[in-house]
């Protein structure tokens, strides 16, 4: 597991990466904002242990930022100030949690495992494509971060279509998977509600994620600039 430590006290920094280490994580330090934001756009991190008072660029900015990126990696704030309006405006800026300094290293590691398992568990239950995003716990669809509103049955079409991405899905199995073979729906109804996912997905991208493949069914695939 890759923890970055975006911490500007040197005596701090140490003391967290030499712990997290001994835990067996792999450390990355940046001391500033500016740092934190260059190594998270170039490397794979788990989890972001993000201090808020930092030089170049604060901590509040550097969550935006990531948030600003549609990037997913918790972010755990660590803090001196521990006032209510300075928690709301971490979490708001983007955090996943605070940690009040000076604070137990214990209760530190007990928070990094549950952001990861929180991570895991979001991973396990969202579907992406391209920029197209389906949460399946909550049956929400986002495409280049705008939420896309679907019914029900708009949901399960593109679920179905987004689990097999790149495979063309036949309108048998389209329709079997999702109105059922006890049901009497025609082709023609798959076709429309092809169209009205089209509408919504794809209509105002110049890379269309939903294809037709004539006489067999259809496909969600990285998109095609068309």
């Amino acid at each position: 597991m890759h923890v970055l430590i975006v911490e500007d006290e040197p005596e701090m920094a140490g003391l967290l990466s030499r712990g997290l280490k001994e835990e067996q994580y792999e450390v990355s330090v940046a001391g500033d904002g500016r740092a934190a934001l260059e190594l998270s756009a170039s490397a794979d991190f788990d989890v972001i242990l993000l201090d808020v008072m930092l030089p170049l660029v604060n901590g509040l900015e550097v969550a935006k930022q990531l948030r600003g990126r549609e990037q997913g990696t918790p972010v755990l704030m660590l803090t001196a100030r521990d006032a209510l309006s300075d928690v709301v405006k971490g979490l708001d800026a983007g955090a996943d949690d605070y940690l009040t300094k000076p604070f137990s290293f214990l209760e530190l590691l007990a928070r990094i495992r549950a952001l990861v398992r929180r991570k895991e568990f979001r991973r396990k239950n969202v579907l992406e494509v391209e920029d197209l995003v389906l949460d399946l716990t909550s049956h929400r669809t986002f495409r280049r971060g705008t939420e896309i509103h679907l019914s029900l049955t708009e949901f399960r079409l593109l679920e179905i279509l987004a689990r097999n991405s790149c495979r063309t899905v036949s309108r048998h199995e389209l329709l079997s998977s999702v109105w059922g073979n006890g049901r009497e729906v025609t082709e023609n109804t798959l076709d429309a509600f092809v169209r009205l996912l089209r509408k919504k997905v794809d209509q105002h991208c110049d890379a269309k994620l939903i294809h037709t493949h004539r006489g067999f069914g259809y496909s969600v695939a990285p998109a095609k600039i068309q």
